[in-house]
């Protein structure tokens, strides 16, 4: 979900204007008497809130796609999502059914691992194999895939890389359904934990 955060940029020229006017007031006053020294603390003074108010701070809303709170969280969530939307173009370009099919299963896997790292940014380290290497690799070879299909390329070394292509996609959609339940095991095993101690309590007010 993109969020948006506030940026503010403070201009320097108040602070060249300040520097400016101390320079001349030590041209041109003797600064070495009290008189002249607070003749020039004024005026310095007076030049920075002038050019402040003339050139105030710059503020700009910039778009962040995630924004959890942990930094290693977002940059994961933003290379996840960059890469379930490049399996939804290539689902689109590939005609296949079976294939597509798997691609579809992937894209749903892909979803939910996003949306649970959303809820949960400190399952990030968990999921850096799957967002640095089983993702981008599946997207590679199925861009290579379509690439193939689209140019029209024939050949034996093109057809045993599509059919290598076809007959593994069914694994890798498995494997995306896998890491996202494995996300969940420390929830099961808290559940699991709840069930027998609400079991164990009905049975000892007669209840189970």
């Amino acid at each position: 979900m993109s969020k948006w955060i506030t940026k503010t940029e403070k201009s320097v020229l108040p602070l060249y204007a300040a520097g400016l006017a101390a320079l001349l007031c030590c041209a041109l006053l003797p600064v070495y008497r009290l008189w002249a020294l607070a003749v020039t603390a004024a005026l310095t003074a007076g030049a920075y809130l002038a050019a402040a108010r003339l050139c105030p701070d710059r503020v700009t809303r910039i778009e962040q796609p995630f924004l959890t709170g942990r930094e290693d969280a977002d940059e994961m969530l933003a290379a996840i999502d960059k890469g379930v939307k490049q399996l939804r173009a290539l689902n689109d370009a590939i005609p296949d059914d079976a294939l597509s099919a798997s691609i579809s299963r992937m894209e749903k896997a892909g979803q939910g691992i996003l949306a649970e790292l959303e809820r949960s940014p400190d399952k990030a380290p968990a999921l850096r194999r799957f967002a640095n290497h089983y993702l981008p690799d599946a997207v590679k070879i199925l861009s290579l895939y379509a690439r193939l299909d689209a140019e029209g390329v024939r050949g034996e070394n093109a057809r045993a890389a599509q059919s290598s292509v076809e007959a593994n996609a069914a694994s890798i959609a498995a494997a995306f359904e896998n890491q996202l339940d494995a996300l969940f095991a420390a929830e099961a095993l808290d559940l699991d934990t709840d069930l027998v101690v609400l079991q164990n309590m009905l049975k000892g007010q007669g209840l189970g």
